[in-house]
């Protein structure tokens, strides 16, 4: 059999979570199944290290989709040459887009929805388009993959589409991420906070991420608390946010990481006193989840899907509200039995994500769209 995928996040950068899925799926999948041709199919070149599987072959094929009509043209024109020319059997396309010109089964992988319920977040375009194309995408796909129950009764309610249809994958959680000892804890602390304890929230300057209302909840708490804590952010900052950062009173204890290792990553949130985790909207809620297998307190927002992923593992705020974002973590910081509490309920909750299961029923969803 031969499979296409379409690979065009592959590897884009080790912050992105969807990025991440792809590669732990797929990674099991072309090692578990070596009787089976497994085609990447991307708009641009993507680092070649991450293919270490004899039955792949890469494809790189433009244009690059920097736009919505190259993102349409791409799937719709070039994507329904390359099945016909390598006798494809099936197409599995992650990133909410499926081609609408092929007759090939598609299994599709749907895991944002925010258009629909954060269109303030995205680019009217963007919000535009999937509001035009979401129901011919989940009417033309014969088996849809999403991340929670959450998300597959959004899309059932939203777009009348059966419950049969739609499977849940769930995520999966990177090994690198696990409890570090209390030596090298001092160590990461000593690197990055002068020895001092820090909340930690990963994170670009992308609207969803909600930084700003971070600041002002780390700011209150400063105040209140009058402790030495640090707030690490980890991620892509831009210049205005350093700008509007500069100008918070606690800014010098406040430190900004960028381009980290996957492995220097886990460290850190290994090492943190809690993660506070300010999206507006996130449907993969991989971050916490590494956060409690690393045996860290997880404070975070209550929208979507994360109270359905995280469990009772987390202490929710309202992301909206920086002063119930405050008051969580002044309560984590005050309260040691509930940091202690959280501990424990994220080592249990953490345990029910693995890689394995989740490329399992990947792989289940798209035999059922073949045999559909």
């Amino acid at each position: 059999m031969t499979i296409a995928v379409n690979t065009r996040f592959f590897g884009e950068t080790q912050a992105d979570d969807l990025s991440n899925f792809l590669f732990e799926c797929l990674s099991r999948l072309t090692e578990k199944y070596p009787q089976h041709q497994f085609i990447y199919i991307s708009d641009k070149p993507f680092d070649k290290n991450l293919v270490f599987s004899k039955n792949v072959t890469t494809l790189i094929t433009g244009p690059e989709t920097k736009n919505i009509l190259l993102t349409q043209y791409w799937f719709n024109y070039k994507i329904p040459a390359i099945l016909r020319k390598y006798k494809a059997d099936a197409f599995i396309s992650l990133g909410s887009i499926c081609s609408l010109r092929t007759k090939l089964p598609q299994c599709l992988f749907v895991h944002d929805l925010s258009f629909l319920h954060y269109p303030q977040l995205l680019k009217r375009a963007r919000v535009r388009f999937f509001k035009k194309f979401m129901p011919r995408f989940l009417a033309k796909a014969k088996t849809i993959a999403t991340v929670s129950q959450f998300y597959k009764l959004a899309i059932v309610d939203q777009y009348k589409i059966d419950a049969d249809k739609i499977d849940v994958v769930y995520v999966g959680i990177n090994k690198k991420f696990r409890p570090i000892v209390s030596e090298e804890r001092e160590t990461i602390k000593e690197k990055y906070t002068d020895g001092k304890e820090y909340f930690f929230s990963p994170g670009s300057t992308h609207l969803n991420n909600n930084l700003i209302n971070l600041l002002k909840a780390f700011s209150f708490f400063k105040k209140r608390q009058k402790s030495n804590m640090i707030l690490l952010i980890a991620g892509k900052t831009d210049e205005g946010f350093k700008k509007e950062l500069a100008t918070f009173k606690f800014r010098n204890e406040v430190r900004l990481l960028e381009n980290l290792s996957k492995e220097e990553l886990a460290k850190i949130t290994a090492a943190a006193y809690a993660m506070v985790y300010p999206v507006f909207y996130d449907s993969l809620a991989m971050a916490p989840l590494q956060a409690m297998q690393c045996e860290v307190p997880v404070v975070s927002s209550n929208t979507g899907a994360l109270r359905e992923l995280c469990g009772d593992a987390a202490l929710y705020f309202d992301p909206e509200d920086f002063k119930d974002m405050a008051e969580k973590m002044m309560l984590v910081f005050k309260d040691e039995n509930m940091a202690k509490e959280l501990i424990r309920a994220g080592k249990i909750q953490s345990q029910r994500y693995d890689w394995d299961k989740t490329t399992d029923l990947l792989w289940q969803s798209l035999l059922k769209a073949i045999n559909s």
